[in-house]
């Protein structure tokens, strides 16, 4: 028998790799995935290794490990990752496994350190990465230098932080030059965390990103959302109606004064933002529209800043308002599960009580957020039937959905590398 190897080890989803190469090659554009796209456990494997394990992912907000010492963590399939800030304000990211044993270091979702300690048997490490201390027991030729921590490749830009798993990871530096100039405004590194939610949809997360790429559900699903947002966020929207776009250019004017970017910006499919106003009267995602909070952020003047909409595919959608942001951050668990994070921010020096009230800001995407969890979880039963067969998207609607499986169908060909001999592919 052949020994094995990380090679032999991938052997079994070499079959998978040929057939979802072959699927997407003979897909029928701007209509849904086959089955197995949203619930095959081979094909949720690939969909781990080759979009979450080699394109950059949303991973938090730089405000969340403000200072020296401040770590987070969070869990990319079967890999956990701490966030730490360094010295001179740098931030490091590395695979939350001690080089001893592999035991995690960190167990905690955040916290503070001087330094990174195993728990298991104390291996010391810098908040740089290199190991510090391993005890007297390894040998006095013992090479701490050869035992640092793993590093992942880790990037700010407006704020956010994104990771890649990935050896060589693609480019993302115009987006995160832009990202900085559209939220420059905020001051970011004036910002808290107010207040943060978890919840798990026994959904696939491409349907978790497809239900958030359209609103052609909205009507029927988010009554409160409708109260402040615009189904649509474009003026050459089909749908566009000629009181949004005299809304819109009256507001773009307004943010033309105070110097606020507004203009719709694409980078590809992957990468989206654009500033829209919320309904006429409306300044805040909050059931009566106002303000959540009375200090506004950054060098804003105004809370009328409609919505800048931030998008981050495979896994994360924003909203920024004058007064608060929302940024959601979406991470697979398994086949038919999904992780989805939502965290509201405000002016760091804002008192809860005072200048908000945590259960007034989050209810309008509590509420929308279960009602999404409903509508994936049933579109989930749904496929699982052998009734299901890919079915037509709008495109006047679910143009976003489009985009959407468009990025993630070429991402994972390219990823894969073309490479896989083609194969007859039963349809319906």
């Amino acid at each position: 028998m052949d020994p094995i190897s990380p090679t032999t080890l991938d052997d079994p989803l070499d079959p998978a790799r040929e057939a979802v190469v072959a699927m997407l090659a003979e897909r029928e554009r701007n209509f849904s995935l086959p089955q197995a796209f949203y619930n095959d456990a081979r094909l949720f494997a690939l969909d781990m290794q080759e979009i979450f394990g080699k394109e950059w992912l949303f991973a938090g907000m730089t405000c969340e490990i403000p200072a020296k010492g401040n770590y987070m963590t969070l869990q990319v399939g079967d890999n956990p990752v701490i966030l730490v800030r360094g010295d001179g304000g740098s931030i490091h990211a590395f695979h939350n496994v001690c080089r001893h044993r592999g035991s995690r270091l960190c167990v905690s979702d955040k916290g503070k350190v001087a330094k990174l300690v195993c728990p298991y048997h104390q291996w010391t490490y810098e908040l740089d990465g290199r190991l510090l201390f391993a005890g007297s027991d390894m040998g006095e030729n013992f090479d701490l230098s050869a035992y640092g921590l793993k590093p992942i490749h880790v990037r700010t830009g407006g704020g956010f932080i994104f990771i890649s798993l990935a050896e060589q990871p693609p480019a993302l530096d115009d987006f995160l030059l832009t990202l900085e100039h559209y939220l420059e405004p905020y001051e970011m590194g004036n910002l808290k965390v107010a207040v943060e939610s978890n919840i798990v949809e026994q959904a696939n997360w491409k349907l978790v990103l497809e239900n958030n790429r359209e609103c052609y559900h909205c009507n029927g699903s988010h009554p409160e959302l409708l109260n402040s947002l615009q189904e649509f966020d474009d003026t050459d929207d089909p749908r566009a109606t000629p009181a949004y776009k005299a809304l819109v250019a009256q507001k773009q004017s307004d943010w033309d004064e105070q110097q606020i970017p507004w203009q719709l910006k694409r980078f590809g499919k992957r990468n989206r933002l654009t500033r829209t106003p919320l309904l006429d009267g409306v300044v805040s995602m909050t059931m009566d529209g106002k303000p959540a909070c009375s200090k506004l952020m950054g060098r804003l003047t105004s809370p009328d800043m409609g919505s800048l909409r931030i998008l981050h595919l495979p896994n994360s959608w924003n909203h920024f308002m004058g007064d608060h942001a929302i940024v959601f951050r979406v991470l697979p668990l398994g086949p038919q599960e999904t992780l989805v994070t939502t965290k509201w921010l405000v002016h760091k020096d804002a008192v809860e009580g005072v200048d908000y009230k945590p259960e007034e800001m989050r209810r309008v995407w509590d509420a929308t957020n279960a009602q999404d969890k409903r509508l994936a979880e049933e579109n989930q039963r749904g496929i699982n039937s052998k009734a299901y067969q890919p079915g037509p998207y709008s495109e006047t609607y679910e143009f976003g959905v489009i985009d959407f499986i468009d990025w993630y169908s070429e991402r994972m060909q390219e990823n894969l590398g073309h490479s896989a001999p083609h194969l007859q592919v039963v349809k319906g």
